[in-house]
């Protein structure tokens, strides 16, 4: 038998190495490699080839029953899993610290509970007391929730064990849980990959549908090993400013159901309220448009958003170096697109501060806002307003072309239901929709005559 080797972990990203170091080579992080638990390592003649179990094999047409999903009964945590609960899953749910990752949880077991079904709490991070007065701010304190707290995740399975399978396991969180067939400390990788392993295992046994609360590093990514992401069936992130009272919840993995779906909630006084139509919570509403404000239907899975992109332009009259600030955008492709209007449409924006948001505290990550950016950018930079209820969408390409994005029609239905009655759009952007006008831009520089008003 080989010597075992030492391995260190990056808490941050997962990579290995063979000595520690202060920093990690592939993500930059600082103090985030611990030293892993020896494995025993076989010689090259250990043989794998007999003295197994054989198994036994399937042919892909076999006739199967699909799973039933179960509703939360809170329709936007369903938009967001595909559907619902599927029985023997696994979910991993990340988010900042006091988003609202255990209030969301714990009102959609309490909807579970209520509505039948067994519904087991474990929280490693707070009292049984702490959690229970949380349920009665949120009047769900008479829901049938088995609570507990435990860290000893063999202590849980032994009690599950012991039970019929819940229809909703909730862990909250997975950093704090502790196995005892692994030396270390509950946080550190080889801790949170076993305790996680242990009761993925059990949900996929048992039936039950499995919540794993997880941290996220300071850059927004779930913290761990990235071989927890492989491991569930479905990773989400709770998004959201704390300044904010709305919250998104996004699937970033899904096994079961669509990526990039998105589900909206407020908070309130009574937790977290669903938002059924997102799209009026990110327009102003203002009567008379004003110059640097534009429209875009984005698409978040199946689910169109109207979102308003704000432009501002300030001439500097010294010689300093101009600012570029962006929010809710990348700021690589605003400045892809600055370079885009100065080069095939003769603007000027070298010496002028560009500021940029999106309103609501929006994130957007879809490529046809690229026409809408352009708009409010031009809108701003000549200081006349945009055309009233009009949206704008389109992928902008290096050489000035506008070309045709995913999604047209779905885009032009959701803006002509909120009231708007015209859009620019790459031509080929789909079928006419009823009540929309749709005005085709090929070229960059058409908006910008458009606009501007020289044609």
């Amino acid at each position: 038998m080989a010597k075992p080797k030492r391995r260190y972990v990056c808490a941050a990203c997962g990579s290995l190495s063979t000595r520690w170091q202060g920093q990690c080579a592939d993500c930059g992080e600082w103090n985030t490699l611990t030293e892993e638990a020896p494995q025993t390592v076989f010689s090259v003649k250990h043989d794998l080839s007999t003295g197994g179990r054989p198994i036994q094999f399937e042919p892909l047409d076999a006739k199967g029953e699909m799973p039933q999903r179960r509703s939360t009964g809170l329709p936007e945590f369903d938009r967001a899993l595909g559907g619902g609960l599927v029985p023997g899953s696994a979910i991993l749910m990340g988010g900042d610290p006091g988003i609202g990752k255990s209030t969301l949880l714990l009102q959609a077991s309490a909807k579970i509970a209520l509505g039948g079904g067994t519904v087991v709490y474990i929280s490693g991070e707070e009292a049984a007391g702490q959690v229970r007065l949380r349920a009665e701010r949120l009047g769900l304190g008479k829901a049938p929730i088995q609570l507990a707290s435990a860290t000893s995740v063999r202590d849980i399975l032994t009690t599950l064990g012991a039970m019929e399978p819940p229809a909703l396991l909730v862990i909250d969180s997975i950093q704090t849980m502790h196995s005892d067939q692994i030396e270390g400390a509950p946080g550190t990788v080889s801790q949170v990959r076993a305790s996680a392993f242990e009761l993925i295992r059990y949900a996929k046994d048992s039936g039950a549908a499995l919540v794993l609360v997880g941290h996220v590093t300071k850059d927004g990514s779930i913290a761990g090993p990235r071989v927890l992401e492989h491991m569930v069936d479905v990773v989400m992130a709770f998004e959201g400013e704390r300044s904010h009272q709305y919250r998104i919840l996004r699937s970033l993995k899904n096994r079961f159901g669509p990526v990039d779906e998105i589900g909206v909630f407020a908070m309130a006084g009574q937790g977290l309220q669903e938002i059924s139509n997102p799209s009026m919570l990110f327009l102003s509403g203002r009567e008379d448009p004003v110059p640097g404000s534009a429209v875009f239907p984005a698409m978040e899975g199946t689910r169109p958003v109207l979102v308003e992109i704000q432009a501002l332009i300030v001439r500097l009259q010294s010689g300093a170096t101009p600012r570029r600030a962006v929010v809710g955008w990348d700021s690589g492709r605003m400045a892809m697109l600055l370079a885009v209007l100065e080069a095939r449409c003769g603007l000027n924006f070298s010496s002028a501060e560009v500021y940029l948001n999106v309103s609501g505290g929006y994130r957007l990550a879809d490529p046809a806002a690229d026409l809408a950016v352009a708009a409010a950018l031009v809108s701003a930079l000549a200081d006349r307003p945009l055309p009233k209820a009009t949206t704008w969408f389109g992928e902008v390409s290096l050489a000035g072309e506008v070309r045709p994005v995913a999604h047209g029609a779905i885009r032009l239905r959701e803006a002509a239901k909120l009231g708007f009655d015209s859009a620019h759009a790459p031509p080929e952007s789909g079928p006419e929709v009823p009540g929309m006008r749709r005005h085709d831009i090929a070229m960059l520089n058409r908006l910008v005559d458009r606009i501007v008003g020289d044609t």
